[in-house]
């Protein structure tokens, strides 16, 4: 990899718009275009571009689509993951999912950030007359067992603990420890969840 690329996965400072990134980047979209036409009926054909835009996943996954992710081949989903509806991943920075995680519809994952500053931000032109722009991102990563529910978004930088429920429509921009039953925009961690929280009609 080119080392802007290298840049942008620690977190630093990089340009989005080089050659290899936006090779990268239309790769990924145009697979994310082809699983999204794919009847769910049609699973082979579905898993074969699930292979190609994720190629570290663990065993079983399911992603109901439609779907948008920035790269793809730099999530890592674990074992038994699933996804509902409209699932979108910006992962600028590596987004790392662990085993029997559980996403309800419109789930994002957002590594990407920019600078606060608008000097900063907006695209600026370079001595050879090309224009380039900076960028930034904090990695994610969601332990194992966590069910998010609908409309939740996970900002940059945020790790989320095993066996988390996230609420619906919670904005976490921050870490969360495991166990913990998170609400609310900003998010907080509400509560353990505790051998109180099973339902004795169910054996497991």
């Amino acid at each position: 990899m080119e080392e802007n690329t290298h840049k942008m996965l620690a977190g630093q400072p990089y340009d989005p718009e080089t050659t290899e990134l936006s090779q990268f980047q239309h790769l990924a979209h145009g697979l994310c275009l082809k699983y999204n036409q794919i009847p769910d009926t049609e699973g082979t054909k579905r898993q074969e571009i699930l292979d190609q835009l994720f190629p570290n996943h663990g065993q079983s996954p399911y992603i109901q689509g439609p779907l948008q992710v920035d790269y793809g081949r730099f999530t890592t989903l674990g074992n038994n993951f699933y996804a509902n509806f409209n699932l979108t991943i910006l992962d600028t920075c590596p987004v790392t999912i662990g085993d029997n995680v559980m996403f309800g519809p419109n789930v994002s994952l957002i590594t990407a950030t920019h600078p606060l500053r608008w000097q900063q931000r907006n695209p600026h032109q370079e001595t050879d007359g090309s224009f380039s722009s900076l960028e930034l991102g904090k990695p994610i990563q969601i332990g194992n067992n966590c069910w998010f529910g609908s409309n939740v978004t996970i900002c940059p930088g945020v790790t989320i603990g095993d066996g988390c429920v996230i609420g619906a429509g919670a904005v976490v921009t921050k870490d969360m420890p495991a166990d913990s039953l998170v609400l609310g925009v900003p998010a907080k961690a509400v509560r353990k969840i505790t051998e109180a929280d099973h339902l004795s009609s169910y054996p497991y």
